[in-house]
């Protein structure tokens, strides 16, 4: 196995893969390579015109990622690593660069493009030894390129929209992969396979293989770098203390393969059992407005913040860099300050903040999950153990309800986590199917009417009523965005199993039916059937699972929170036509979104 020798050699070396990519950190796993996971926060802004050739590009976006790390690490206290590896695939064809689809139209565009044509592949690799002396971070790389040549059949539209509303093109370089649906579209593959998926394995175990076993006498130039640097090679990164005797036959057995391989690092297990922290970072420092105090902009050292926020100094400082760890903040010689990330979805007032649902995760969804264990050992439901009610007297919000006030506030506090997560999937679902024949729809059990507003952002002719209760109804016109479209969403007070449905030729399940047992489920699903005139259609929103039980992780963790504080449950796909169709509908459709919901559509 060519990267047997060189496992036994960076068995006592810290290995960090500058990449969230979970395709490259399952290719280097299944090599038998022990390494931790760091993303690079590099911004990919490089101008690609700048560069001769457009592998270069790819090359020197993957340095500059696993330099970003590198140094990141070293600056950040933390140990500094061995070997970061950095790598960036770019798909191409007739010299444009397809980057990764931004809607269902631009991977549409890029799959026309690549219609029953040949294509390049380039993955660009950078490995980069560091090394310090002080406070001063040394780093020797090593870059590479790999090509490889796909071809795609001649493909229908019918084909090419039925891959895309699957949600797989949306996260892939060039709109497919080719490692999962996307290889249906593939007639041939002219050179290594992995490295469309997204690593050359074979070109980087021979690169290993030169650094550490080197043909004898031979001796590579170096190049050291103080900061971002331009590329020559690796000289022998042999063990100054192995250049003995002892550490040549070390060596010499390492190149013969007699180096007994440990098994993989655990870094994916690792990060399960520890990831409980990180959350509970991110739920305090939210809970405490951190991230309020640095928007627009604002760049504070830790006795400003603590001192804004009413806190210790001394424990202010440590959740901040605890923050600037998970990448929620940036730290530098002035203080902290909002990462991107941390500006769209952490700042509570923000456009796309998810702040709402995070304090719902940290006041109710953290207490709720310490009962799993009973909810498992029971197979019922854990609601009244965080609540002191029964889960059936559950219409809407969950949290405890003491008093009228407490009421109102924990209603709110609800509504607002709803908000959020509806706003994250409300355009996929929105545009899952073509809902032009609509020109009314119901929104049952709408709540703040955020998937409302994406509908009629993408349908200006249909008219949408909102029905949900009045409880609900009543905090609802605080999350109304302005504008002329708000003027075609109605609000209807009502409960969906007791009172008249409104009339509408599309009637909208969104988060619901997986809430309620079978009884309720059927009990909804016959009333809308009978409301709903030939030719009209029900559209539901649900975390769909995948019956084979290998994807879809989200969903699966769902279904235990479902489990936890409901009498209902989550379905597959099949399940979802079939439930459907016994109902009267048919031409049931599923699309899954790529985002946290996908969604169904019935005609009745």
């Amino acid at each position: 196995m060519v990267l047997c020798p060189v496992i036994g050699k960076l068995l006592h070396k810290r290995v960090v893969l500058a990449s969230a990519s979970p395709r490259r950190r399952e290719i280097l796993s299944q090599a038998g390579l022990r390494f931790e996971v760091v993303p690079s926060r590099f911004k990919e802004t490089l101008e690609k015109d700048a560069f001769p050739t457009l592998y270069t590009y790819a090359i020197e976006t993957a340095k500059q990622k696993a330099l970003e790390v590198a140094h990141r690490m070293h600056a950040k206290d933390f140990q500094t690593p061995d070997v970061v590896i950095g790598a960036d695939t770019i798909v191409t064809v007739e010299g444009l660069i397809l980057e990764k689809p931004v809607d269902k139209q631009d991977a549409y565009r890029m799959l026309s493009r690549l219609n029953g044509k040949e294509h390049s592949v380039f993955t660009g690799v950078a490995i980069v030894h560091c090394s310090s002396t002080g406070d001063r971070l040394e780093t020797k790389v090593l870059e590479f390129h790999e090509e490889t040549k796909v071809k795609f059949s001649e493909l229908s539209e019918e084909l090419l929209w039925e891959y895309i509303h699957s949600g797989e093109p949306m996260d892939k370089a060039g709109g497919y992969g080719i490692q999962a649906l996307g290889g249906m579209l593939v007639e041939h593959v002219s050179g290594d396979f992995l490295n469309v998926v997204g690593f050359p394995l074979n070109h980087f175990c021979k690169k290993l293989a030169q650094l550490y076993c080197p043909p004898p006498h031979e001796a590579a130039r170096c190049v050291k770098h103080d900061s971002i640097p331009s590329v020559d090679t690796f000289k022998d990164l042999s063990d100054e203390e192995g250049s003995g005797q002892a550490g040549g036959d070390r060596q010499e057995a390492a190149c013969n393969g007699t180096v007994e391989t440990p098994p993989p690092f655990p870094t994916e297990l690792l990060g399960l059992i520890e990831g409980f922290k990180g959350s509970k970072v991110l739920f305090t420092a939210c809970k405490l407005k951190v991230f309020d105090v640095l928007k627009d902009g604002a760049i504070l050292t830790a006795e400003d913040i603590a001192s804004k926020i009413d806190t210790s100094v001394r424990g202010t400082e440590r959740l901040l860099d605890a923050c600037a760890t998970l990448g929620l903040l940036e730290r530098s010689e002035r203080g902290y300050s909002n990462t991107e990330l941390a500006r769209l979805y952490l700042v509570s007032e923000g456009e796309h903040s998810l702040h709402g649902f995070i304090t719902l995760c940290n006041d109710y969804t953290w207490e709720l999950f310490t009962h799993l264990e009973s909810a498992i050992r029971e197979g019922t439901n854990q609601f009244h153990e965080v609540s002191g009610r029964r889960a059936d007297n559950l219409f809407k919000c969950p949290i405890p309800l003491q008093d009228s006030s407490r009421s109102k506030e924990a209603q709110l506090q609800f509504m607002h986590a709803v908000h959020d997560l509806t706003k994250l999937s409300a355009h996929a679902v929105a545009t899952a199917f073509d809902l032009s024949r609509f020109s009314s729809a119901c929104h049952l059990g709408g709540c703040t009417g955020a998937l409302a507003h994406a509908l009629v952002q993408e349908y200006p002719h249909l008219k949408v009523t909102v029905f949900d209760l009045p409880e609900v109804l009543e905090l609802a016109p605080s999350f109304q965005p302005a504008g002329e479209q708000a003027a075609q969403i109605h609000f209807m007070p009502g409960n969906f199993f007791q009172d008249r449905l409104p009339e509408a030729e599309l009637y909208v399940l969104s988060g619901i039916i997986h809430e309620w047992p079978e009884d309720k489920v059927h009990q909804l699903l016959g009333r809308i059937s009978e409301r709903c005139k030939p030719g009209g259609g029900l559209l539901v929103a649900e975390a769909i699972l995948d019956e084979e039980r290998r994807n879809s992780r989200g969903a699966w963790v769902q279904s235990l929170s479902t489990l936890l504080q409901t009498q209902g449950r989550q379905r597959s796909g099949e399940e979802y036509q079939r439930l459907l169709r016994a109902q009267g509908f048919h031409d049931v459709r599923v699309v899954r979104t790529g985002a946290l919901l996908d969604a169904v559509l019935a005609t009745r």
